[in-house]
């Protein structure tokens, strides 16, 4: 298999990787056939995949645009994947060219294509970490030297979290960075879930088990462990609610009805 020009020396390119699969579902390129061929795996059995995931970016767009309108500056972007258009740095320094944001991610090609993208931007930065060792990010050079944790910061963990097992505590791992931000952030979440999917539970079962066979295990939780995550936070209207239905800048009934699947939310600490 030819390494194309873009992929960092030193990986493993015969093996799937969770946000080049997600970048494939995003019509973006930063992706192997390998990659391509869990994805199809995947969609043989949820076919709305690539719905999901638009409306997964759109959220995270609409949140962070409502951050910034609140006054924040500073985003902490966990589990960022590869930056595609309409990303984080983006669309906050749209509204304040002023506003620092940090990408992390532990996929080198994440990483290594964050660098690239944020080349020249003074304002925005990418750290090699895992959602799994908050400490690791609180005290990088990355976060200390772009992050005032003295002021508030919107916290994103989109998409990430189903894929933290029970066993890897993240709702420890959440909490600890609540903790470490200053009051008046915001938490902002995606979260997969059976609730919402128009399939049956077994034929969606089918899907985790694709995620399962390459090793990124999918874990599906109930809205209600979702809101567990959001413990020391007060809610920000609608609440945890279907991602199309924060905060809609679209009709819902134009909607497809995989957008609906999962949850989405923000909330702030005191």
């Amino acid at each position: 298999m030819e390494r194309p020009a873009w992929a960092p020396r030193g990986i493993d390119i015969s093996v799937p990787s969770v946000s080049r699969i997600y970048d494939f579902y995003l019509g973006g390129s930063h992706n192997f056939e390998v990659d391509r061929e869990a994805a199809r795996r995947a969609m043989e059995f949820m076919p709305g995949l690539p719905k999901i995931m638009q409306a997964n970016r759109a959220f995270m767009r609409r949140a962070v645009r409502f951050a910034a309108a609140e006054g924040i500056t500073q985003f902490l972007d966990i589990g960022s994947g590869i930056p595609t258009f309409g990303s984080v740095h983006e669309v906050a320094q749209a509204v304040s060219p002023e506003a620092r944001v940090l990408y992390v991610d532990h996929d080198p090609v994440a990483v290594a294509h964050s660098q690239a993208v944020l080349a020249g931007n003074e304002h925005a930065d990418v750290l090699a970490a895992d959602l799994r060792k908050p400490r690791e990010i609180l005290a990088s050079a990355q976060m200390q030297g772009l992050i005032d944790q003295n002021r508030p910061v919107a916290l994103l963990l989109v998409a990430i979290l189903h894929f933290v097992e029970d066993t890897d505590d993240p709702y420890a791992a959440v909490a600890e960075l609540r903790d470490a931000l200053a009051p008046g952030s915001l938490l902002v979440l995606t979260h997969a879930s059976y609730e919402g999917i128009p399939l049956s539970p077994e034929r969606a079962e089918g899907t985790v088990d694709v995620y399962k066979d390459i090793r990124n295990p999918l874990v599906m939780r109930s809205r209600d462990s979702i809101a567990r995550f959001f413990e020391g936070y007060d809610m920000v209207e609608p609440g945890l609610v279907p991602m199309p239905r924060w905060r809609p800048d679209t009709a819902l009934e134009d909607e497809d009805p995989y957008a609906f699947s999962g949850f989405a939310g923000v909330g702030r600490t005191t």
